[in-house]
Protein backbone atom coordinates (compact mmCIF):
# COMPACT_ATOMS: atom_id res chain seq x y z
CA UNK A 1 0.00 0.00 0.00
CA UNK A 2 2.67 2.39 0.90
CA UNK A 3 4.34 1.73 -2.36
CA UNK A 4 0.74 2.36 -4.57
CA UNK A 5 0.37 5.71 -2.25
CA UNK A 6 4.25 6.60 -2.92
CA UNK A 7 4.22 6.58 -6.94
CA UNK A 8 -0.16 8.02 -7.00
CA UNK A 9 2.08 11.24 -5.12
CA UNK A 10 4.85 11.03 -7.10
CA UNK A 11 2.15 11.68 -10.61
CA UNK A 12 -0.08 14.10 -8.64
CA UNK A 13 2.87 16.50 -7.61
CA UNK A 14 3.65 16.07 -11.86
CA UNK A 15 -0.33 16.73 -12.52
CA UNK A 16 -0.44 19.52 -9.87
CA UNK A 17 2.15 22.02 -12.06
CA UNK A 18 -0.26 23.16 -13.81
CA UNK A 19 -1.61 23.86 -10.60
CA UNK A 20 2.01 30.05 -27.29
CA UNK A 21 2.22 34.25 -35.46
CA UNK A 22 3.50 33.23 -38.00
CA UNK A 23 7.32 32.61 -36.50
CA UNK A 24 8.67 35.07 -34.60
CA UNK A 25 8.52 37.97 -36.43
CA UNK A 26 4.39 38.30 -35.46
CA UNK A 27 3.27 40.72 -32.78
CA UNK A 28 3.36 38.30 -29.96
CA UNK A 29 5.09 41.51 -28.04
CA UNK A 30 3.55 44.47 -28.32
CA UNK A 31 5.58 47.95 -28.15
CA UNK A 32 9.00 48.06 -26.54
CA UNK A 33 8.50 44.85 -23.68
CA UNK A 34 10.74 41.99 -24.42
CA UNK A 35 9.55 38.42 -24.09
CA UNK A 36 11.66 37.92 -20.67
CA UNK A 37 10.36 41.15 -18.99
CA UNK A 38 6.62 40.00 -19.92
CA UNK A 39 7.82 36.47 -18.56
CA UNK A 40 8.73 37.70 -15.27
CA UNK A 41 6.09 40.11 -15.01
CA UNK A 42 3.28 37.56 -15.60
CA UNK A 43 5.47 34.85 -13.35
CA UNK A 44 5.61 37.85 -10.52
CA UNK A 45 2.25 38.67 -10.39
CA UNK A 46 0.67 35.42 -11.08
CA UNK A 47 2.70 33.60 -8.42
CA UNK A 48 1.69 30.06 -10.22
CA UNK A 49 -1.89 31.14 -8.28
CA UNK A 50 -4.27 28.88 -10.01
CA UNK A 51 -5.64 25.80 -7.88
CA UNK A 52 -4.07 23.31 -9.89
CA UNK A 53 -0.44 25.00 -9.86
CA UNK A 54 0.08 23.43 -6.50
CA UNK A 55 3.75 24.46 -5.69
CA UNK A 56 5.72 21.23 -5.48
CA UNK A 57 9.81 22.78 -5.51
CA UNK A 58 12.32 20.25 -5.06
CA UNK A 59 10.81 18.69 -2.16
CA UNK A 60 9.86 14.54 -2.24
CA UNK A 61 6.58 13.34 -0.90
CA UNK A 62 6.23 10.89 1.68
CA UNK A 63 7.28 7.68 1.17
CA UNK A 64 8.35 8.82 -2.61
CA UNK A 65 9.55 6.46 -5.16
CA UNK A 66 13.13 7.65 -6.44
CA UNK A 67 11.25 7.54 -9.83
CA UNK A 68 9.47 10.40 -11.45
CA UNK A 69 6.05 9.26 -13.06
CA UNK A 70 6.46 12.02 -15.10
CA UNK A 71 9.80 12.12 -15.87
CA UNK A 72 11.42 15.53 -16.32
CA UNK A 73 8.61 17.83 -15.62
CA UNK A 74 10.50 20.56 -17.48
CA UNK A 75 11.81 19.27 -20.77
CA UNK A 76 9.57 19.30 -23.61
CA UNK A 77 7.24 16.70 -24.54
CA UNK A 78 8.09 14.84 -27.71
CA UNK A 79 6.52 16.66 -30.78
CA UNK A 80 3.66 15.18 -32.29
CA UNK A 81 1.89 15.86 -35.67
CA UNK A 82 4.81 17.06 -37.40
CA UNK A 83 6.26 15.16 -40.10
CA UNK A 84 9.74 15.92 -42.19
CA UNK A 85 8.25 18.13 -44.95
CA UNK A 86 6.16 21.05 -44.37
CA UNK A 87 2.98 20.71 -44.34
CA UNK A 88 0.57 23.83 -44.53
CA UNK A 89 -2.57 21.82 -44.56
CA UNK A 90 -4.60 22.83 -47.48
CA UNK A 91 -7.95 24.25 -48.24
CA UNK A 92 -9.46 26.59 -45.60
CA UNK A 93 -7.26 25.40 -42.73
CA UNK A 94 -4.46 26.28 -44.83
CA UNK A 95 -1.65 28.48 -42.27
CA UNK A 96 -0.76 31.80 -43.89
CA UNK A 97 3.45 31.00 -43.08
CA UNK A 98 4.18 28.29 -41.30
CA UNK A 99 3.93 24.44 -41.59
CA UNK A 100 1.72 23.84 -38.34
CA UNK A 101 0.03 25.40 -35.05
CA UNK A 102 2.15 25.19 -32.52
CA UNK A 103 0.31 24.01 -29.03
CA UNK A 104 1.93 24.72 -25.65
CA UNK A 105 0.33 22.83 -22.68
CA UNK A 106 1.07 21.85 -19.07
CA UNK A 107 2.12 18.67 -17.80
CA UNK A 108 -0.85 17.90 -16.22
CA UNK A 109 -4.94 17.87 -17.04
CA UNK A 110 -4.48 20.38 -19.65
CA UNK A 111 -2.48 18.26 -21.66
CA UNK A 112 -4.72 14.78 -20.81
CA UNK A 113 -7.61 16.43 -22.25
CA UNK A 114 -5.06 16.67 -25.74
CA UNK A 115 -3.74 13.52 -25.86
CA UNK A 116 -6.69 12.08 -28.30
CA UNK A 117 -5.39 15.09 -30.55
CA UNK A 118 -2.27 14.40 -30.10
CA UNK A 119 -2.08 10.95 -30.82
CA UNK A 120 -4.97 11.18 -33.75
CA UNK A 121 -2.11 14.18 -35.28
CA UNK A 122 0.66 11.96 -35.18
CA UNK A 123 -1.03 9.49 -37.18
CA UNK A 124 -1.89 11.78 -39.52
CA UNK A 125 -5.89 12.01 -38.46
CA UNK A 126 -6.30 15.67 -38.01
CA UNK A 127 -7.92 18.82 -40.31
CA UNK A 128 -4.95 20.53 -39.05
CA UNK A 129 -1.01 20.02 -38.86
CA UNK A 130 0.24 20.05 -34.90
CA UNK A 131 3.06 20.67 -33.24
CA UNK A 132 2.78 20.51 -29.28
CA UNK A 133 5.18 20.91 -26.74
CA UNK A 134 4.77 20.56 -22.96
CA UNK A 135 6.15 22.24 -20.07
CA UNK A 136 5.81 21.60 -16.56
CA UNK A 137 5.83 25.60 -15.88
CA UNK A 138 3.06 27.98 -16.72
CA UNK A 139 6.20 30.62 -17.41
CA UNK A 140 7.34 28.65 -19.65
CA UNK A 141 4.48 28.59 -21.84
CA UNK A 142 4.27 32.49 -21.03
CA UNK A 143 8.02 33.96 -22.65
CA UNK A 144 7.17 31.32 -25.67
CA UNK A 145 3.50 32.56 -26.62
CA UNK A 146 4.10 36.26 -25.62
CA UNK A 147 7.28 36.00 -28.39
CA UNK A 148 5.03 34.38 -30.61
CA UNK A 149 7.30 30.78 -30.41
CA UNK A 150 3.88 29.63 -29.62
CA UNK A 151 0.43 29.87 -31.51
CA UNK A 152 -1.83 28.23 -28.88
CA UNK A 153 -1.39 28.21 -25.06
CA UNK A 154 -3.18 26.08 -22.21
CA UNK A 155 -3.02 28.29 -19.13
CA UNK A 156 -3.97 29.41 -15.99
CA UNK A 157 -7.13 31.38 -16.12
CA UNK A 158 -5.38 34.23 -13.59
CA UNK A 159 -2.05 33.75 -15.89
CA UNK A 160 -4.12 34.06 -18.77
CA UNK A 161 -5.78 37.29 -17.44
CA UNK A 162 -2.06 39.11 -16.81
CA UNK A 163 -1.21 38.02 -19.91
CA UNK A 164 -3.91 39.72 -21.76
CA UNK A 165 -2.56 43.30 -20.29
CA UNK A 166 0.85 42.42 -20.95
CA UNK A 167 0.61 41.64 -24.43
CA UNK A 168 -1.64 44.84 -24.65
CA UNK A 169 -5.04 42.60 -25.55
CA UNK A 170 -2.61 40.10 -28.32
CA UNK A 171 -4.60 36.78 -26.40
CA UNK A 172 -7.97 35.64 -27.17
CA UNK A 173 -9.46 32.91 -24.79
CA UNK A 174 -10.87 30.62 -27.19
CA UNK A 175 -12.13 27.52 -24.48
CA UNK A 176 -11.88 26.48 -20.61
CA UNK A 177 -10.15 23.78 -20.16
CA UNK A 178 -10.18 22.53 -16.97
CA UNK A 179 -12.63 23.75 -14.02
CA UNK A 180 -11.71 23.49 -10.39
CA UNK A 181 -10.46 20.81 -8.67
CA UNK A 182 -10.07 22.25 -4.80
CA UNK A 183 -11.90 19.80 -1.77
CA UNK A 184 -12.31 20.21 1.79
CA UNK A 185 -10.74 16.84 3.30
CA UNK A 186 -11.34 15.63 6.66
CA UNK A 187 -12.76 12.80 8.90
CA UNK A 188 -14.52 15.50 11.37
CA UNK A 189 -18.43 14.42 10.67
CA UNK A 190 -19.13 17.78 11.65
CA UNK A 191 -18.41 19.28 8.82
CA UNK A 192 -21.04 19.51 6.03
CA UNK A 193 -20.99 23.34 4.97
CA UNK A 194 -18.73 26.44 4.78
CA UNK A 195 -20.27 27.89 7.59
CA UNK A 196 -18.91 24.89 9.66
CA UNK A 197 -15.89 25.91 8.71
CA UNK A 198 -16.42 28.80 11.63
CA UNK A 199 -13.57 28.30 14.34
CA UNK A 200 -11.63 25.40 13.02
CA UNK A 201 -8.09 25.33 11.66
CA UNK A 202 -7.74 24.45 8.06
CA UNK A 203 -4.38 23.54 6.54
CA UNK A 204 -3.97 24.38 2.91
CA UNK A 205 -1.67 25.71 0.07
CA UNK A 206 -2.00 28.73 -1.83
CA UNK A 207 -1.31 31.72 0.27
CA UNK A 208 -2.03 34.79 -1.46
CA UNK A 209 -2.98 33.32 -4.48
CA UNK A 210 -6.01 31.83 -5.93
CA UNK A 211 -6.95 29.09 -3.23
CA UNK A 212 -6.80 31.40 -0.37
CA UNK A 213 -8.89 33.94 -2.49
CA UNK A 214 -11.60 31.52 -3.41
CA UNK A 215 -11.85 29.96 -0.03
CA UNK A 216 -12.37 33.62 1.25
CA UNK A 217 -14.95 34.71 -1.24
CA UNK A 218 -17.04 31.15 -0.10
CA UNK A 219 -16.77 31.28 3.24
CA UNK A 220 -17.51 35.10 3.19
CA UNK A 221 -20.95 34.49 0.84
CA UNK A 222 -21.81 31.39 3.44
CA UNK A 223 -21.69 34.22 6.68
CA UNK A 224 -18.27 33.55 7.81
CA UNK A 225 -15.30 35.92 8.05
CA UNK A 226 -12.01 34.58 6.71
CA UNK A 227 -10.12 35.89 9.89
CA UNK A 228 -12.95 33.73 12.10
CA UNK A 229 -11.01 30.44 10.46
CA UNK A 230 -7.18 29.90 11.49
CA UNK A 231 -6.01 28.48 8.02
CA UNK A 232 -2.64 27.38 8.27
CA UNK A 233 -0.89 27.47 5.18
CA UNK A 234 1.99 25.00 3.84
CA UNK A 235 4.40 25.49 1.10
CA UNK A 236 3.28 22.20 -0.51
CA UNK A 237 -0.25 20.18 -0.65
CA UNK A 238 1.99 17.05 0.07
CA UNK A 239 2.68 18.06 3.47
CA UNK A 240 -0.83 18.61 4.23
CA UNK A 241 -1.29 15.23 2.58
CA UNK A 242 1.05 14.28 5.27
CA UNK A 243 -0.36 16.17 8.28
CA UNK A 244 -3.94 14.63 7.44
CA UNK A 245 -2.36 11.00 7.26
CA UNK A 246 -0.89 11.32 10.79
CA UNK A 247 -4.41 13.55 12.22
CA UNK A 248 -7.45 12.70 10.56
CA UNK A 249 -9.20 15.17 12.70
CA UNK A 250 -7.89 17.72 11.09
CA UNK A 251 -9.01 19.12 7.92
CA UNK A 252 -7.57 20.56 4.53
CA UNK A 253 -8.17 22.14 1.50
CA UNK A 254 -6.31 19.86 -0.99
CA UNK A 255 -6.56 19.73 -4.84
CA UNK A 256 -7.19 16.75 -6.56
CA UNK A 257 -5.60 14.37 -7.01
CA UNK A 258 -3.91 15.13 -3.69
CA UNK A 259 -7.44 14.45 -1.95
CA UNK A 260 -7.41 11.25 -3.60
CA UNK A 261 -3.99 10.46 -2.30
CA UNK A 262 -4.90 11.81 1.39
CA UNK A 263 -7.82 9.41 1.71
CA UNK A 264 -5.67 6.86 0.84
CA UNK A 265 -3.22 6.87 2.89
CA UNK A 266 -5.79 7.47 6.15
CA UNK A 267 -9.20 5.91 5.19
CA UNK A 268 -10.77 7.96 7.98
CA UNK A 269 -10.75 10.71 5.72
CA UNK A 270 -12.54 11.89 3.13
CA UNK A 271 -13.65 14.91 0.78
CA UNK A 272 -16.89 16.72 2.70
CA UNK A 273 -17.09 19.67 0.52
CA UNK A 274 -16.54 20.36 -3.36
CA UNK A 275 -15.52 24.09 -3.32
CA UNK A 276 -16.86 23.99 -7.30
CA UNK A 277 -19.88 23.02 -6.39
CA UNK A 278 -19.59 25.10 -3.42
CA UNK A 279 -19.56 27.80 -5.89
CA UNK A 280 -21.69 26.87 -8.43
CA UNK A 281 -24.35 27.06 -5.64
CA UNK A 282 -23.77 30.69 -5.65
CA UNK A 283 -23.36 31.45 -9.30
CA UNK A 284 -26.51 29.60 -10.85
CA UNK A 285 -27.93 32.80 -12.08
CA UNK A 286 -24.79 34.18 -13.23
CA UNK A 287 -23.33 31.69 -14.68
CA UNK A 288 -19.71 32.13 -13.09
CA UNK A 289 -17.40 28.76 -12.49
CA UNK A 290 -14.34 28.08 -10.42
CA UNK A 291 -11.95 28.37 -13.53
CA UNK A 292 -8.62 26.34 -13.32
CA UNK A 293 -7.40 26.22 -17.07
CA UNK A 294 -7.84 27.83 -20.11
CA UNK A 295 -6.78 27.89 -23.79
CA UNK A 296 -5.63 30.99 -25.26
CA UNK A 297 -4.97 31.79 -29.23
CA UNK A 298 -2.44 34.34 -29.98
CA UNK A 299 -5.02 37.33 -31.30
CA UNK A 300 -2.37 38.06 -34.49
CA UNK A 301 -2.25 34.58 -35.45
CA UNK A 302 -6.19 34.43 -35.26
CA UNK A 303 -6.74 37.07 -37.36
CA UNK A 304 -5.08 35.73 -40.22
CA UNK A 305 -5.84 31.56 -39.47
CA UNK A 306 -9.13 31.78 -37.77
CA UNK A 307 -10.62 29.07 -40.07
CA UNK A 308 -7.54 27.25 -38.24
CA UNK A 309 -8.33 27.90 -35.12
CA UNK A 310 -12.18 27.18 -35.43
CA UNK A 311 -11.32 23.50 -36.51
CA UNK A 312 -8.89 23.16 -34.13
CA UNK A 313 -11.55 24.08 -31.06
CA UNK A 314 -13.76 21.35 -32.89
CA UNK A 315 -10.70 18.68 -32.62
CA UNK A 316 -10.15 20.10 -28.64
CA UNK A 317 -13.52 19.66 -28.01
CA UNK A 318 -13.40 15.87 -29.09
CA UNK A 319 -10.06 14.96 -27.73
CA UNK A 320 -11.51 16.13 -24.41
CA UNK A 321 -14.49 14.43 -24.94
CA UNK A 322 -12.17 11.50 -25.88
CA UNK A 323 -10.48 11.99 -22.33
CA UNK A 324 -13.92 11.57 -20.40
CA UNK A 325 -15.99 8.98 -22.08
CA UNK A 326 -12.92 6.12 -22.38
CA UNK A 327 -10.52 6.65 -19.53
CA UNK A 328 -8.98 3.11 -20.23
CA UNK A 329 -7.60 4.40 -23.49
CA UNK A 330 -6.86 7.82 -22.47
CA UNK A 331 -4.51 6.54 -19.53
CA UNK A 332 -2.85 4.65 -21.79
CA UNK A 333 -2.42 7.54 -24.36
CA UNK A 334 -1.62 9.97 -20.72
CA UNK A 335 0.91 7.17 -19.95
CA UNK A 336 2.52 7.04 -23.43
CA UNK A 337 3.26 10.86 -23.39
CA UNK A 338 4.87 10.71 -20.37
CA UNK A 339 2.54 13.12 -18.96
CA UNK A 340 2.31 10.37 -15.80
CA UNK A 341 4.12 7.31 -15.95
CA UNK A 342 1.78 4.73 -15.24
CA UNK A 343 -1.57 4.05 -17.03
CA UNK A 344 -3.45 2.53 -13.85
CA UNK A 345 -2.72 6.17 -12.31
CA UNK A 346 -3.68 8.21 -14.63
CA UNK A 347 -6.72 6.83 -14.83
CA UNK A 348 -7.38 6.91 -10.98
CA UNK A 349 -6.56 10.60 -11.13
CA UNK A 350 -8.84 11.46 -14.67
CA UNK A 351 -12.39 11.31 -13.12
CA UNK A 352 -11.05 14.27 -10.63
CA UNK A 353 -9.39 16.43 -13.37
CA UNK A 354 -12.63 18.18 -14.84
CA UNK A 355 -11.49 18.26 -18.04
CA UNK A 356 -13.54 20.63 -20.17
CA UNK A 357 -14.17 22.41 -23.28
CA UNK A 358 -16.68 25.54 -22.72
CA UNK A 359 -16.57 28.02 -25.22
CA UNK A 360 -18.52 30.81 -26.27
CA UNK A 361 -21.42 32.48 -24.27
CA UNK A 362 -21.40 30.34 -21.44
CA UNK A 363 -16.96 30.44 -21.44
CA UNK A 364 -17.48 34.40 -21.25
CA UNK A 365 -19.84 34.17 -18.26
CA UNK A 366 -17.88 31.18 -16.47
CA UNK A 367 -14.63 33.19 -16.77
CA UNK A 368 -15.84 37.00 -16.24
CA UNK A 369 -17.52 35.87 -12.82
CA UNK A 370 -14.05 33.90 -11.46
CA UNK A 371 -12.26 36.82 -12.83
CA UNK A 372 -14.35 39.34 -10.84
CA UNK A 373 -14.21 37.44 -7.70
CA UNK A 374 -10.60 37.13 -8.05
CA UNK A 375 -10.07 41.00 -8.64
CA UNK A 376 -12.14 41.99 -5.55
CA UNK A 377 -10.08 39.86 -3.38
CA UNK A 378 -6.58 40.81 -4.61
CA UNK A 379 -6.58 42.91 -8.07
CA UNK A 380 -2.89 42.36 -8.71
CA UNK A 381 -3.96 38.56 -9.34
CA UNK A 382 -5.73 39.05 -12.47
CA UNK A 383 -3.31 41.58 -13.67
CA UNK A 384 -4.42 45.41 -15.19
CA UNK A 385 -8.27 45.23 -14.43
CA UNK A 386 -10.61 42.53 -15.72
CA UNK A 387 -9.90 41.77 -19.43
CA UNK A 388 -12.56 43.17 -22.03
CA UNK A 389 -14.92 41.89 -24.76
CA UNK A 390 -11.79 40.99 -26.77
CA UNK A 391 -10.33 38.94 -24.57
CA UNK A 392 -12.89 35.72 -25.35
CA UNK A 393 -13.40 34.87 -28.50
CA UNK A 394 -17.03 33.06 -30.35
CA UNK A 395 -16.32 30.83 -32.92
Amino acid sequence: MKKHVSLLLMALMSVSLVLGGCGKGGSGTPGTESQAKIQTEVQTEAETGDQTIVQSGDKTAPDQASESPSGESSSPAPESGVGGELNTGSGENKLTCQAAIRVGSLKGPTSMGLVSLMDKASKGETSNVYEFTMAGKADELVGKIANGDLDIALLPANVASILYGKTKGNVAVVDINTLGVLYVVTADSSISSMADLKGKTVYMTGKGTTPEFAMNYLLAENGVEPSEVDFQFKSEATEVVSFLAQDSAAIGVLPQPFATAACIQNEALKPVLDLTEEWNKLNEATGSMMVTGVTLVRRDFLNENEDAVKTFLKEHKASAAFTEEHPDEAAELIAAQGIVEKAPVAKKALPSCNIVCITGQEMKDALTGYLTVLESQDAQSIGQGLPGDDFYYFP
